[in-house]
């Protein structure tokens, strides 16, 4: 669990430098106000420079520099430590950004007017990740990603092969495919994380109501918690292993990139994985085709959902001395006009109301269920960092011990609350 005064000197010291790094640009005017800009996208550097000239534009009066670092998550933890909290921030709206919000970093944006334009299951999402008190807003989402089931409508089509609505739909389009040579899915268990899509479109579904706000209330006591992975986590170990049964001969070798390339290139029907990786496989195979469908985790399409996250989530340093500023450019980004034009040019979904209907075919099969507010977060965002959650996974898809597996998730879970007096506020 992240403890801001526990951070190793080295490595901070090595981050500040690296964050406090900005381009060689001629000095602010005397009455110009300067917002830092903390960016934690790399891909989205270019993109965020445009609409910062175009913000400048419009705001003569004041002026943002872009930040962005090779690693954010210890560059922002370094700059808090030496209380050099950016004026606003670009951050992934996982468990680290939760753990900030809980540390009441970020200001409170619930009175913003962008605030209101944000669909609610959205920002509830966001909310149970963390934040400073339970009225508080202090992310506001810019752009989600969703993982789903990605598929080749042309192998469906030559194959007769309907977009599955059940889980024993799914595996009879499957078989099919294996029936007739084509791999049902590429999988790519060289890099651990890519087990994570299934599992968490498994575990939302399946998870009891609840599950880590009851797991989190038991605190350090396994013995008598009411839930638990060894208990409730048995149906989503059984159904990731089935899916990972249906894996291309050499998948342990296979890596993301060549995954992209593989199914960009019509090397399988489906792909498990999700919005994120609709970019890379367009840069491997622009004429690649590509459509999506909500994982159907079991046998009742009303039970369907799609799992998203906030890939993009504007924060405000609580203490900024140009709040006014700030505020300004944080409600320029979640304009309309730009929020539309960047989920357009990154390939994410529009996480407010008036937001552009989804022109994108690759995402048009998941958009519906997310503006419709059909979705559930990730739960790998409810687990401590600490917690080698896709490693974990990785060695049981790759041997098959459920059993090793759950009870390894549990140990995981309850050595960290053991650690953590308080664990039920820092969960």
């Amino acid at each position: 669990m992240f403890h801001l005064k526990q951070v190793r000197a080295k490595a901070l010291s090595a981050a500040l430098a690296a964050a406090l790094l900005t381009s060689c640009a001629a000095p602010p005017a005397e009455d110009e106000v300067t917002l830092s800009f903390f960016q934690f996208k790399p891909e989205a550097v270019k993109e965020f420079a445009g609409l910062i000239d175009e913000f400048e534009a419009a705001n003569p009066g004041i002026r943002v520099l872009q930040n962005n670092v090779p690693d954010p998550d210890t560059a922002i933890r370094t700059l808090l430590v030496k209380n050099k909290t950016p004026d606003v921030l670009t951050l992934n709206g996982n468990a680290s950004f939760g753990l900030l919000a809980r540390a009441c970093v970020f200001a409170d944006l619930s009175q913003e007017p962008a605030a209101r334009d944000v669909l609610p299951a959205v920002q509830d999402i966001l909310n149970a990740n963390g934040r400073c008190s339970g009225s508080e807003i202090n992310g506001l989402p810019m752009a989600n990603n969703a993982s789903g089931v990605l598929y080749n409508p042309e192998l469906f089509a030559k194959y007769g092969v309907s977009v599955p609505r059940t889980w024993d739909e799914l595996i009879a389009a499957a078989e099919t495919f294996k029936a007739n040579g084509v791999a049902p899915f590429y999988m790519t268990l060289k890099d651990a994380w890519t087990t994570s899509p299934a599992l968490v479109n498994l575990a939302a579904q399946l998870q009891p109501e609840g599950f880590f706000d009851r797991l989190t209330a038991a605190g350090a006591d396994r013995n008598n918690s009411p839930v638990s992975f060894s208990k409730d986590y048995q149906e989503v170990a059984d159904k990731l292993l089935q899916l990972f049964h249906y894996a291309q001969p050499g998948a342990a070798g296979v890596d993301y990139a060549t995954g992209n390339k593989a199914f960009a290139d019509g090397k399988s029907a489906m792909y498990l994985n999700g919005s994120f990786a609709v970019p890379a496989i367009r840069a491997a195979n622009p004429d690649a085709r590509i459509a999506s469908f909500p994982y159907p985790v079991t046998n009742n399409p009303g039970n369907v959902t799609v799992v998203s996250g906030v890939d993009v989530v504007l924060a405000m340093g609580r203490d900024t001395p140009h709040r006014a500023e700030a505020q300004k450019f944080i409600n320029f980004l979640m304009s309309k006009d730009v929020i539309d034009k960047y989920a357009k040019n990154q390939s994410a979904l529009a996480p407010i109301r008036s937001a552009a209907p989804q022109q994108d075919t690759a995402l048009r099969g998941l958009a519906s269920y997310f503006t419709s507010g059909k979705v559930d977060g990730y739960m790998d965002h409810r687990l401590p960092p600490s917690i080698p959650l896709v490693n974990i996974t990785q060695q049981f898809v790759l041997d098959g011990d459920k059993s090793r597996y759950l009870n390894t998730l549990d140990n995981e879970w309850f050595k960290v609350a053991a650690r953590m007096p308080n664990r039920g506020d820092q969960q």
